[in-house]
């Protein structure tokens, strides 16, 4: 069967765009102080001299705080029927603790978005943590180093679910908690900052457990009676041994348990960790109690999956590097090629190939539904573009197709794949690299706030519109 020959989605296959509250809800910081928005550890992360390569804040992104109306209407233009977006911890719970006061006017904010998403037919899909804690709780006792921040985490939560759990069906605790182990408490180059070799498994232990706390409330108290699901989404991209040596086969293994199985394998295999990873750092990765090992195994309805990129691995690595398993991550093979163009940033080349790989690898091992929720790319010099050349995308267009293609492919072998979310929806603040890269399927000009879809909106609108059957009738 060739890749065009009939629709191979399902119907009821959910897809959007992707967006995250602290990359694109601001659009200054004296109008998140008036609408009563807590600061996150990304302000104080921002203010760090160097932490943003462009010296942005995350105090001034894309301010769909207050066009947020308006970018609804234009994702509904393109037929989407979905929207993953998250929601501000510090926007409805300023100060993050589990008695502290909340913030009515956070909470309205995103009823007006909820309620607009089912008014015009979207359906939402909302991420609790997207990586911006509350800085109080962080100053209060280090944040994610404490497990006081389960009984905080599982307040939050609550709220939520009872606020939204009637209209919102879809829940993601956790955003690659990874990241926020790994660049946030090992390499230092995301909020808080921190460098260490034994923080980014506390870590992420404290946030296994408060995902595993979360969904046993949710669904103990709330899945009865609102019938939704629940569940994490984790990061991690394809890798090749760079050659067939048995030292770069066992490397590309070790990479997969640094960057999927860590959080992975407790949650839907119910393991200790994996066995490489209790090899390589010994008595510095926790243990779970069996009772926690009960709590945390199957607590996740479907498999989450963030993806972007494919790399070659070899064995060993001249800088220690335990968030990747102590491998090399290359794009390079034996012969000398590379496996795929680059983009704006360093690590992401556009290898469609591997993205069929990596879901038939996560389907097989997990053996759980799939929903991707984010997935994009960054064009190779478009913030030095001029806006009419930066809207004119062929390379995110190329990216986009072909990774659907692969989705296609992925689910023709068998594996049960139920959303995409292409990320983002529009350019926004890319983290540690502040307002340079642009992953936005829709342009912003950040002075004025001015949004432009791209070519690639309508190739992933074209593709769906495609490759979705319609639902009989």
């Amino acid at each position: 069967m060739t890749i065009d020959s009939k629709p191979a989605l399902r119907p009821d296959f959910m897809w959007g765009f992707a967006t995250a509250a602290a990359q694109m809800e601001s659009g200054s910081k004296e109008q998140d102080a008036a609408a009563g928005k807590g600061d996150s550890i990304w302000d104080y992360f921002c203010e760090k001299p160097g932490a943003i390569a462009d010296g942005t804040k995350v105090s001034r992104t894309t301010d769909f705080y207050t066009h947020w109306k308006e970018d609804l209407a234009l994702m509904k233009s393109l037929g989407v029927n979905s929207y993953r977006f998250s929601i501000s911890w510090p926007r409805v719970i300023p100060n993050g603790g589990a008695e502290d006061p909340v913030n009515e006017a956070g909470l309205e904010f995103y009823d007006q978005v909820i309620d607009e998403c089912l008014r015009i037919g979207m359906t939402p899909f909302v991420t609790l943590y997207h990586w911006d804690l509350p800085l109080a709780l962080y100053k209060k006792y280090g944040g994610w180093l404490s497990r006081r921040i389960i009984p905080d985490f599982e307040r939050y939560a609550r709220l939520c679910f009872e606020r939204w759990g009637g209209k919102v069906k879809h829940w993601l605790t956790l955003n690659e908690p990874w990241v926020v182990a790994g660049l946030g408490h090992y390499t230092g180059s995301f909020a808080p900052g921190h460098r260490s070799s034994s923080e980014p498994w506390i870590v992420g232990h404290h946030l296994i457990l408060a995902h595993a706390h979360a969904v046993k409330i949710y669904r103990d108290e709330f899945k009865p009676a609102q019938h939704g699901e629940i569940g994490i989404t984790l990061n991690g991209d394809w890798v090749e041994p760079w050659d067939e040596s048995p030292e770069n086969v066992q490397a590309a293994q070790d990479k997969m348990d640094a960057a999927i199985g860590w959080f992975a394998d407790p949650i839907y295999l119910g393991h200790n960790y994996p066995a490489s990873m209790r090899k390589m750092l010994s008595d510095r990765l926790p243990t779970f109690t069996p009772e926690e090992l009960a709590l945390v195994h199957g607590s996740s309805d479907f498999y989450g999956c963030n993806f972007y990129t494919t790399n070659t691995i070899k064995a060993g690595c001249v800088v220690e590097d335990e968030i990747n398993g102590n491998t090399t991550l290359c794009f390079d093979r034996p012969d000398g090629s590379v496996i795929g163009p680059e983009s704006d940033l360093g690590w992401l080349r556009d290898v469609p190939w591997g993205f069929r790989k990596h879901l038939n690898y996560l389907y097989s091992k997990y053996q759980k539904p799939i929903y991707i929720t984010e997935n994009g790319y960054a064009v190779k010099g478009e913030s030095q573009m001029s806006a009419e050349d930066a809207v004119k995308d062929a390379d995110r267009v190329t990216y986009y197709r072909g990774y659907l293609d692969a989705v296609r492919g992925a689910v023709e072998d068998g594996a049960d794949i139920r959303s995409y979310f292409a990320w983002s929806f529009h350019d926004n603040f890319e983290w540690a690299s502040g307002l340079g890269p642009r992953f936005g399927c829709v342009r912003v000009d950040y002075d004025t706030f001015e949004r432009t879809p791209k070519d690639s909106a309508y190739a992933v609108s074209e593709w769906f519109k495609k490759n979705i059957p319609a639902e009989s009738s």
